[in-house]
């Protein structure tokens, strides 16, 4: 798996945060940026499906680790 975008950030939470927290985050920023929800689908759409991206991610403890572990080598390997 591709690490990319720090999805941590995309949540708003810490490296360490808990299943529990991340479902929080989740839920507040799904409830923001929900394209029915928000006035302007234009932003709400691409940054909903950033959000769901990175939830569904870091909510499956495999996927998670797998991630994590990229995540942690991008930042130590020379820029091409």
């Amino acid at each position: 798996m591709k690490a990319g975008k720090n999805l941590y950030q995309v949540l708003e939470i810490p490296v360490n945060a808990s299943l529990s927290d991340i479902k929080k985050a989740f839920r507040r920023l799904a409830l923001i940026f929900h394209p029915d929800k928000h006035p302007d689908p234009l932003i709400a759409i691409p940054k909903f499906e950033e959000i769901k991206t990175a939830y569904e991610v870091l909510v499956d403890p495999t996927s998670r680790r797998e991630y994590d572990s990229a995540f942690l080598l991008q930042k130590y390997l020379p820029k091409e």
